[in-house]
């Protein structure tokens, strides 16, 4: 019998991490919030027992976990073996809420669901390309941000938890991939109707089947968008209804709900993160606070008003008065006078539009930001001998694929284009007037420098110089995922993207690459 005490609070690890806060206690191992105490910051620290058969494997899942560099996976920062007779994985703190918290009050409404699971499918899609599988994935593994990011716990790790086996073959590792393609199916699935497909999972209720098979979300909650609806069934339906063809990769889960989450019979005005990431993406989300009662005891919020139906127009009043008062003969001649006002009306409102210059005027200030359609694309070459830049691959460029794109040619010997042009790029027409807010591009390599200009809003030309452009937005050393927001009020037809220095794909070679462009605003 060990004459020593359990670890508590307080207590000091490999002479840096103090231990605070027990967080969870689960298959044998223990999660712990601790302080650094060298850098001062907040880390959290899985533990197991060196003593455990499965020690060994835990460590060495860790580490392989590693190869995996999504951003969503929280980073392991230190291994420790054998520290007070426990092996440590020590990962980067997140200041977050478990799924789990927020579906156990309310579901997600349709577009934050959609964009959740796509945040998460990317994330698990990268980690299949290096053979890391996470297999434990349910909603406590998932963690929202207060600004909207989502982060993934348990990669490698939960995995190595499970009892010691035998080395993994082919189709084991093809059956790994499946096991994660349908918890993404399922993760949809409780984010739309806080159920769990199959068992009671994380606090969460069976999802209800019928003749032993699974209800679809539409079926269980009302307001259930149709896409999101029918991706959940393409991943968990054996087979799909009406014929739909199977999801049977994260990355094809991924692609399909960034175009997923709406619907015409429900108004949903939670932003997309197809766009760019907001500062107020869970305004919609149960509301969860670090401090008081259990999450599960508080109030669910409101019903938002998204949901509530729109207030009568003005013409809709006018209708509905004019036919109350039309009872009787006098309420014939109420009625012929209302009529007549509502043409005086209807006219006099035609006319200040047509007499008024400013186009920003068409513009409903009041609707919500969302993507606007790019109606042409081209290429913008001003100062090329022949005024061209592979023109035949634009369209690759707003194709909604990120394996493809629209690349510039080679330029060897200087990441500024080879000192042969002062950029080159593409120019995007969004179909009139519109207000743009900002602007997403998804590049092929980096670091890239690169700008935005707009033309005026009375332009009615595809702008083939940069002559009468006005620079909205720059951007230097960009990553491959490029966000930039412009000033309030920015309105044009034309916006150019300008790539001013190329990333460097060999030795002495430079070459840009734009993926897909994401452009968000109002019309």
């Amino acid at each position: 019998m060990s004459d020593r005490r359990p670890l508590a609070s307080g207590d000091v690890l490999a002479h840096r991490y103090e231990l605070q806060d027990l967080v969870t206690e689960k298959l044998g191992s223990t999660t712990w919030r601790a302080h650094d105490q060298i850098l001062n910051r907040n880390v959290g620290i899985e533990m197991l027992s060196s003593s455990d058969p499965r020690a060994d494997h835990f460590l060495e899942a860790a580490r392989e976990s590693t190869s995996v560099t999504d951003p969503r996976f929280l980073r392991v920062l230190d291994l420790i073996e054998d520290e007070q007779r426990h092996h440590l994985v020590v990962r980067e703190w997140a200041r977050a809420f478990p799924l789990d918290q927020l579906l156990a009050q309310s579901p997600l409404p349709n577009r934050r669901a959609a964009t959740v699971v796509a945040e998460v499918a990317e994330a698990i899609a990268h980690a299949h390309e290096h053979g890391v599988y996470h297999r434990r994935l349910t909603p406590h593994q998932v963690l929202l941000k207060e600004s909207g990011a989502v982060r993934v716990v348990g990669l490698g790790v939960t995995t190595a938890l499970s009892p010691v086996g035998r080395h993994d073959s082919l189709a084991d590792l093809q059956a790994y991939e499946q096991l994660d393609v349908q918890a993404l199916g399922k993760l949809l699935y409780a984010c739309l109707v806080s159920r769990w497909p199959g068992a009671q999972v994380d606090g969460l209720r069976a999802a209800p089947t019928e003749h032993g098979r699974l209800l679809r979300p539409r079926q269980v909650r009302a307001g259930v968008a149709r896409d999101v609806d029918t991706v959940a069934d393409r991943i968990l339906g054996s087979p799909p209804r009406h014929h739909e063809s199977p999801l049977r990769s994260a990355a094809d889960i991924a692609r399909t709900l960034r175009l997923s989450g709406e619907d015409e019979e429900v108004r949903d005005e939670q932003p997309s993160l197809s766009g760019i990431s907001s500062p107020d993406l869970l305004r919609l989300d149960p509301v969860i606070r670090p401090v008081g009662p259990p999450p599960g005891l508080e109030p669910p919020r409101r019903r938002p008003k998204a949901y509530e139906p729109a207030p009568p127009t003005t013409m809709e009043r006018s209708v509905e008065r004019a036919r109350l008062a039309a009872k009787g003969d006098r309420g014939l001649v109420l009625l012929g006078v209302g009529v007549v006002l509502l043409i005086a009306t209807v006219l006099a409102f035609l006319v200040g539009r047509s007499t008024n210059d400013s186009p920003s005027d068409a513009i409903d200030d009041s609707s919500p930001i969302r993507i606007l359609p790019v109606q042409r694309v081209g290429d913008f070459d001003p100062f090329g001998d022949d005024g061209e830049e592979s023109p035949d691959l634009v369209r690759r460029a707003i194709d909604g694929k990120l394996s493809t794109g629209w690349p510039t040619s080679n330029y060897l010997g200087s990441a500024s284009l080879g000192g042969l042009k002062d950029g080159v790029g593409l120019v995007l027409d969004l179909g009139g007037p519109r207000e743009v807010d900002s602007v997403r591009i998804r590049l092929g390599g980096s670091p890239t420098d690169l700008s935005i200009y707009i033309a005026s809003p009375d332009e009615d030309k595809v702008p083939r110089s940069l002559k009468g452009l006005r620079r909205a937005a720059v951007l230097d050393g960009a990553g491959v995922d490029a966000s930039m927001s412009l000033e309030s009020g920015e309105v044009t037809r034309y916006l150019v993207v300008w790539l001013r220095k190329l990333p460097e794909v060999n030795p002495g070679s430079f070459r840009g690459e734009i993926r897909e462009v994401v452009i968000r605003g109002r019309s």
